[in-house]
């Protein structure tokens, strides 16, 4: 198998799009392509169908490449669940968690799993494309790394380093990272990549024709600035959607540790929603739907939550009307109580939940990772949609006996999941992914709404290849594919 490896000068240069971006290209020309990622830092995470867990980025970037999800795409999967510590996920299954210091000593037995991934790809597919993860050039963490340049030494690869023009100091960016590599790692770049330019590419020429001569290194192609593109975001919040008269509004509580927002994309998208991000220091409003989102850390932003006033701002929203929905974490709020006896995700042990709904949680070490097809009972009816579940944790009491999803297929013992409160006001689920399917987002619309959600949901599955394919053709337009094609066929040594 061929490997090519993108990196980036800074994060959020578009390693993950030009990844996704080359992959449906190289498919297009009959290459049989994998994405792969040695290791990711995001709380959006995707579920494989063997019940492991991986960064969004790469869920979306087989998509791409048209490939069955696997562990084996993202081996290391970190989940921040606090300012130095994050859950250390190996081969899709969450080992400890780990603060800063103590994952940089076990880095060595990371890339074991790394390369163990990477070899059992080899055997399946001709080319690898990889993503970087922030900047090969951050010294401090040179020692050890399995996430850049750690990694393209280890297996020999040709690399492709792109830059953020938007950003301003493109060059500076580039040289500066090159400079900062050892010789033999300036020996593994083969190419540039200029992202999103906006202007008359006519005057950049002057700037590559220095680039090249200065570096000796080629430019492979300046993509211009692609305006609303919208593709899954690897952890970054994506703009909400504001419009002027929608059909329904609905706002989500950004808390600090908010999981899988990616939840929230079809809201987004759809024309006749208007969709607002609650942030710190504003006040809920006016509102259909108010979202209480997951979480990496569900009691400390809880007890976020509580400290905006958002508690008191819920309750007074129901009240007057307006409709709450609680996920995974969100869904663990709105109850009595939540323990952590084993501090799997905080030192806090137990909290007072919202109380909005009678019963309660208890986190546990077993993660619960699967996908799901089930029907949701909102509107007095059975709407059939797939989802996925990310959690640790079990909840019981009465409220759980007006259920929100009944399961179709389940691999556990549990036959349903969530509550619908007698008023019909309030509603919680475990599921992940509601809105994906037209289905889902019109059923939860319709219910927040009051029906005046004119339905056809907006297909976020279609809208997801039609995006890819405009990413792909740009591409193909702007960069040297075949190039590019001839680079990951090389071996740098």
């Amino acid at each position: 198998m061929n490997t090519l490896m993108v990196q980036g000068t800074t994060s959020d240069a578009g390693k993950s799009t030009l990844v996704a971006g080359l992959c449906r290209a190289f498919q297009r020309r009959g290459v049989k392509v994998v994405p792969f990622k040695p290791q990711n830092m995001a709380l959006n995470s995707a579920v494989t169908p063997d019940g492991g867990e991986i960064g969004r980025a790469q869920a979306l970037q087989a998509i791409a490449a048209k490939v069955p999800l696997s562990t084996d795409l993202n081996p290391i999967l970190l989940k921040p669940n606090s300012d130095t510590g994050a859950q250390v996920i190996v081969h899709g299954r969450a080992l400890s968690n780990m603060e800063a210091a103590g994952y940089h000593d076990y880095k060595k037995v990371a890339m074991q799993a790394v390369l163990t991934s990477h070899q059992r790809l080899s055997e399946q597919y001709a080319l690898c494309v990889v993503e970087g993860a922030g900047s090969p050039a951050e010294i401090n963490l040179r020692e050890n790394d399995i996430a850049n340049m750690g990694f393209a030494c280890e297996v020999d690869c040709p690399v492709i380093i792109i830059a953020d023009i938007d950003k301003g100091g493109v060059f500076a960016h580039l040289v500066g990272t090159l400079a900062l590599l050892s010789e033999y790692e300036q020996s593994l770049v083969k190419g540039f990549v200029i992202n999103r330019f906006r202007g008359d590419i006519a005057l950049l020429q002057s700037g590559l024709d220095w680039l090249e001569q200065h570096t000796g290194k080629p430019v492979l192609g300046v993509l211009p600035y692609l305006h609303d593109l919208a593709l899954d975001a690897e952890d970054a919040v994506t703009m909400a959607n504001r419009i002027d008269c929608p059909e329904v509004k609905v706002a989500v509580l950004l808390l600090p540790h908010i999981s899988n927002h990616t939840d929230f994309d079809t809201l987004r998208l759809d024309p006749k929603v208007d969709l607002r991000y609650v942030r710190h220091t504003e006040t809920i409003g006016a509102a259909d739907l108010v979202i209480i989102p997951g979480s990496k850390n569900v009691l400390n932003d809880l007890a976020f939550l509580r400290a905006e006033g958002w508690d008191h701002e819920l309750q007074r929203h129901v009240r007057y009307g307006g409709k709450v929905l609680g996920i995974c974490g969100g869904f663990q709020m709105l109850g009595n109580s939540i323990c952590d006896p084993e501090q799997i995700e905080s030192t806090l042990g137990t909290i007072k939940g919202l109380g909005l709904a009678e019963f309660d949680t208890k986190l546990t070490r077993n993660k619960t990772l699967t996908q799901v097809q089930a029907n949701c009972l909102l509107n007095a009816q059975q709407t059939p949609l797939n989802g996925y579940e990310i959690h640790c944790g079990i909840s019981q009491g009465p409220a759980l006996a007006r259920p929100f999803i009944q399961f179709v297929a389940h691999p556990s013992r549990w036959q349903t999941d969530g509550f619908i409160s007698e008023d019909n006001q309030l509603a919680g689920t475990y599921l992940h992914g509601l809105f994906d399917s037209p289905e889902g987002l019109t059923c939860v619309l319709l219910w927040a709404s009051e029906g005046r959600y004119s339905g056809g949901g907006f297909n976020l599955a279609e809208h997801r290849e039609q995006q890819l394919e405009r990413l792909a053709d740009m591409c193909e337009t702007h960069l040297d594919i075949d190039k590019i094609l001839a680079i990951s066929e090389q071996r740098t040594t």
